[in-house]
C-alpha cells in the first residue's frame, strides 16, 4: 500500500508480524520513510486499542507526517488485542512491558533502522511509554507521553487519595468490551474464530483485580515511575490538558526529573493536541518531529532548549454545553519549582479573605446529599461537551461555599492549590471534596480545580486509619493542578462537600462532618516569573481522515431526579454510528449505555450498570459482542458482575457470567 503526503510517497505495511521469543506474533502497522545510509529512526506506539479500527484515524493523521520527515512509525497491538496472538493479562503488566522491550529490540535490529527508537502514546500508550523507559532498553532513546501518570494509584482511573473513582468501573466495562471484539479475518485468516474464543475465555476480570487492591500496595507501585524518578534515564516530553483528569503529570514529571522532563499543558480534553478541544490547539506533529530528530538522529536542533514548562493560562472560560475554544494565553518557564502562595482564610462573616484579622470563630456542619456532584463531568473527557465539568451552582447547592469579595485586580495561578482543614466526623469512614471555583459576574460558576480525600487515607494510602467519631483532626488536601486567571470583577469560591457522585463512590456511612472554620485555609500557587510565548497551532485545522458514515452516531447525557421514589439516575448513551474504512472495507460500531443510581440519603443504594455492544462486519462476515457490567454495595462488600455474549453471523458462539463480592477496605 502506498500513501502520499505532499510530494512524498512511502510504503505502509498494513500488517507486519513481530515474533516474540515465546513464539507469540504481535501485529504491527508500519509507515516506512525513504531509507537512507545508516538507517532511519522509528517511533513505537504499543496499545490494546486495535490498530485496524480503534486508533486508525489518529494513526493515519500522524504517522504519514512522521514518515515524510524520515521517521518510521510502528503501531503495535499488545498481546491479545487486535490481530495479535494470545490473551491480555491485565493493565501494564510485567509481561506487557517485557513484550514492549522485545518489540524495541526487533525494531532496532531491522536493516532499515538506525538503531534508535522512540516511544510515544496517549493514555495507555503514554503510561507504558514511561514504564518501559524506566526499564532502560538500550535502543529506547526518548519518549513522548500524553495524558498519562507517574503515580498509578493517585493519578489514574482507579483511586484518588483513597477515594474510589467511578471511572474504574467505567474503564473495566470498556476493557471488557474492547477485549471481546474479534480479530479481523482479513489479516489473520481462518484463525480468527479460534483466536476470538481464546480471548473470550481468558480475558481478565479487570474490576475484580482492581478492587482487590484498594490501598496503595505493590500492585500500584509497580509501574509508578514516581517511586524512582532517579532511575529514569531518557528525555521525556510530557503533555496534558487542563480539561483532562491527567493534568498533574507534567508538573510532577518536571519536578521529579528536572534534567530529563519537559512539560506542555494546554486547555485540552483527553486527545492529541493537534486535534483536541477546547482550542487553541498545538502543532504536535512539528513538536514531535523536532523531538525525535534531536534524540533519535542526534540533530543539533536545540530541542533541549525548549522551555522546561509551557502552560496555557485559562482566562475565565464559561461553563457551557460545549467549549470549542477557551480564552487564555501561553506562558513559559525555564525552571519549575515551589511557587509563592497566596493564602485565604474564612472571616467572621463567612467570607473567603486574605485578611486574617477577624477569623471565623465557629464551626459548620457538612452533610451533602449523596447525589451532589452531577455537574462534575467525566474523569477524562473525550468530547468538549457535557463530558466536561458544567456550571458548579448545581453542586454548590449541596456544599458549604465560601466566596471572596469581588476582585479588584487579577489573580493568576499555576500549580496545585492546597487546602488545610480541621474537622471531625460522626462516622469512622467519610470523604471530603474541595473545589476551587471561578464565580463570574452573572453568578455562573466554572470549576478551576478539585481534590478528593478518603479521610481514612489522610496520613497515607498504604495503611489507612479510620476516623475516631467526634475526634478533630487536621487535614491537608492538595488539589489538581491548574493554570488560571481570576479576572477583576470575578470572585473566588471554595466549595466543600462530603459527596461527589458519580465521580467518587460513597463510603458505607452517611457521614456528618464538622468543619472548624477558624482553621480553614486555601493556598493558591501564584504564576510567578514567566514569559509570554506563542505555541504554534497545526497548519491543518481538521487533520483526521474521514470515513464513510453508514449510520449517524448519537451522544446523550442526562440526570433524572425521581422525586416520588427518592432516587437520582445519571444516564450516558454513546453511539459511534456505523462507519466503513475506505481501504480495508471494515465496518464498525460501538454503543455504550451507562446508568448510575443513588438515593440522596442512602450511600448503600448505589448501583451502576454499563452495557456495551461492539459490532464489526463486511459483506459476508459479521460479529457482535454484548458486555454488561454491574456494581452495587453493602456496608461491608463491593458486589460486581460481568456478562459477555459473542455472536458470529447471527449465531451465539460464547456466553459467560462472572460474579464477585469483595470486602470494602476502609472505603
Amino acid at each position: 500500500m502506498v500513501h502520499t503526503n505532499d510530494e512524498h510517497e512511502f510504503p505502509v505495511i498494513e500488517n507486519e508480524w513481530i515474533v516474540l521469543k515465546d513464539g507469540t506474533r504481535l501485529a504491527a502497522r508500519v509507515w516506512m520513510p525513504e531509507t537512507v545510509p545508516g538507517g532511519v529512526p522509528a517511533v513505537l506506539e504499543f496499545l490494546p486499542y486495535r490498530k485496524r479500527n480503534g486508533t486508525a484515524p489518529r494513526d493515519e493523521s500522524t504517522y504519514p507526517v512522521f514518515a515524510a520527515a524520515g521517521i518510521a512509525g510502528v503501531r503495535v497491538d499488545i498481546r491479545g488485542c487486535g490481530e495479535s496472538d494470545g490473551v491480555i493479562d491485565g493493565e501494564y503488566t510485567e509481561r506487557e512491558l517485557a513484550d514492549a522491550v522485545e518489540v524495541i529490540e526487533w525494531i532496532a535490529a531491522q536493516d532499515w533502522s538506525n538503531g534508535n527508537v522512540g516511544m510515544m502514546g496517549i493514555s495507555w500508550g503514554g503510561f507504558n511509554a514511561l514504564q518501559v523507559a524506566a526499564l532502560k532498553p538500550p535502543a529506547l532513546k526518548a519518549v513522548i507521553s500524553l495524558s498519562s501518570t507517574v503515580d498509578r494509584y493517585n493519578d489514574d482511573i482507579h483511586y484518588k487519595n483513597g477515594a474510589h473513582l467511578s471511572a474504574q468501573l467505567s474503564w473495566a466495562a470498556t476493557m471488557s468490551a474492547f477485549q471481546s471484539r474479534s480479530p479481523d479475518p482479513d489479516l489473520v485468516g481462518e484463525r480468527w474464530r479460534e483466536m476470538w474464543l481464546e480471548r473470550l475465555e481468558g480475558e481478565p476480570f479487570f474490576m475484580e483485580e482492581w478492587l482487590s487492591h484498594q490501598r496503595r500496595d505493590d500492585f500500584w507501585r509497580r509501574g509508578s515511575i514516581c517511586e524512582d524518578f532517579d532511575g529514569f534515564s531518557v528525555p521525556a516530553l510530557v503533555i496534558a490538558g487542563w480539561a483532562d483528569g491527567y493534568r498533574n503529570t507534567p508538573l510532577k514529571a518536571v519536578s521529579g526529573m528536572p534534567e530529563l522532563a519537559w512539560g506542555l499543558i494546554g486547555p485540552w480534553i483527553h486527545k492529541y493536541p493537534h486535534f483536541a478541544s477546547p482550542k487553541p490547539r498545538a502543532d504536535f506533529h512539528a513538536e514531535a518531529i523536532s523531538w525525535w530528530r534531536r534524540w533519535l538522529c542526534a540533530e543539533d536542533n536545540k530541542a533541549e532548549n525548549t522551555p522546561r514548562l509551557r502552560a496555557y493560562i485559562l482566562d475565565g472560560p464559561r461553563p457551557g454545553r460545549r467549549r470549542e475554544a477557551d480564552p487564555g494565553y501561553w506562558v513559559a518557564m525555564d525552571k519549575w519549582g515551589v511557587r509563592d502562595m497566596l493564602t485565604f482564610s474564612v472571616d467572621a462573616s463567612g467570607r473567603l479573605t486574605r485578611d486574617n484579622s477577624s477569623p471565623a470563630e465557629r464551626k459548620a456542619l457538612l452533610h451533602s446529599p449523596q447525589d451532589t456532584g452531577t455537574a462534575a463531568g467525566e474523569f477524562f473527557p473525550v468530547k468538549p461537551d457535557s463530558e466536561m465539568a458544567g456550571d458548579q451552582r448545581v453542586d454548590d447547592a449541596g456544599s458549604l461555599t465560601f466566596d471572596s469579595v469581588v476582585l479588584a485586580e487579577e489573580c493568576v495561578v499555576l500549580g496545585q492549590p492546597l487546602v488545610k482543614l480541621s474537622l471531625s466526623s460522626d462516622t469512622d469512614l467519610a470523604n471530603i471534596v474541595v473545589r476551587l471555583v471561578d464565580l463570574h459576574a452573572d453568578g455562573s460558576a466554572t470549576r478551576v480545580s478539585y481534590g478528593v480525600l478518603n479521610l481514612a487515607h489522610r496520613k497515607g494510602n498504604a495503611e489507612p486509619q479510620p476516623m475516631k467519631p467526634g475526634e478533630t483532626v487536621a487535614v491537608e488536601l492538595v488539589l489538581d493542578a491548574c493554570g488560571y486567571r481570576f479576572a477583576p470583577g470575578h470572585r473566588l469560591r471554595l466549595s466543600l462537600s462530603s459527596a461527589y457522585w458519580p465521580t467518587i463512590l460513597p463510603p458505607p456511612c452517611d457521614a456528618v462532618l464538622v468543619i472548624d472554620l477558624s482553621a480553614l485555609q486555601l493556598q493558591l500557587p501564584l504564576l510567578g516569573g514567566h514569559r509570554r510565548i506563542e505555541v504554534p497551532q497545526p497548519p491543518d485545522p481538521d487533520p483526521l481522515p474521514r470515513y464513510e458514515v453508514l449510520t449517524e452516531g448519537l451522544s446523550a447525557r442526562s440526570v433524572e431526579r425521581d422525586l416520588q421514589q427518592g432516587v437520582t439516575h445519571y444516564r450516558v448513551h454513546e453511539d459511534t454510528g456505523l462507519s466503513r474504512h475506505p481501504e480495508t472495507g471494515l465496518c464498525t460500531r460501538d454503543i455504550r449505555r451507562e446508568v448510575w443510581s443513588i438515593a440522596p440519603d442512602d450511600p448503600l443504594s448505589l448501583a451502576a450498570e454499563i452495557h456495551w455492544t461492539c459490532a464489526a462486519q463486511r459483506t459476508d462476515w459479521r460479529t457482535e459482542s454484548h458486555c454488561t457490567t454491574r456494581l452495587s454495595c453493602t456496608a461491608t462488600e463491593w458486589v460486581i458482575s460481568e456478562r459477555v455474549e459473542a455472536v458470529a453471523d447471527g449465531h451465539k458462539v460464547f456466553e459467560r457470567e462472572r460474579n464477585a463480592r469483595i470486602s470494602r477496605d476502609q472505603m
